[in-house]
């Protein structure tokens, strides 16, 4: 299933580049329906909050966000349960690098992403991981490494920041 209208798996693209949120909601309740699990009113709040930004956000914006906007209450815990969920589900991905989550417009099984991040205007980009993993897979193998999960992210300045310079 993907959450986009379309197609550009292994193209660069940016995460925050799609217009139609109420589709992408509708599909991601479909995804978590095929798979026995529910899209409750919190997990589609916080995935909907992260689709409708304009850069990633961190859980404390998302908690300041969902108390601002809502009667909920929300604690901690609950955000990082709900973040977990959408990342599980693979609605959502997680920068380690600065601890923020942004939508993955095409979620779908073994699918490997990797990032590249502005770290002035905070914009993402994402592509396809696969030539890169399949050569970090033969670096593991030729120690006999086994490799558990591998995240790329490479920080840097965009076209439109370095040419501001």
């Amino acid at each position: 299933m993907s959450l986009c209208s379309h197609e550009h798996h292994d193209a660069l693209h940016g995460v925050h580049d799609h217009q139609n949120i109420e589709q992408r909601l509708a599909e991601a309740e479909s995804l978590c329906a095929a798979t026995g699990a529910r899209l409750t009113p919190l997990r589609r709040e916080v995935l909907e909050l992260i689709l409708n930004a304009s850069g990633p956000m961190g859980a404390y914006d998302l908690l300041a966000k969902i108390k601002s906007e809502s009667d909920r209450p929300a604690a901690p815990p609950t955000v990082y349960r709900t973040l977990d969920f959408l990342l599980e589900k693979g609605l959502i991905h997680r920068l380690t690098s600065i601890n923020a989550y942004i939508p993955c417009c095409h979620p779908r099984e073994g699918h490997q992403a990797a990032f590249l991040i502005c770290t002035e205007c905070k914009v993402v980009k994402e592509a396809s991981a696969q030539g890169l993993l399949q050569q970090l897979a033969e670096l593991s193998a030729s120690d006999h490494f086994t490799a558990h999960h591998s995240i790329i992210e490479i920080s840097g300045l965009c076209q439109h920041c370095a040419s501001k310079r």
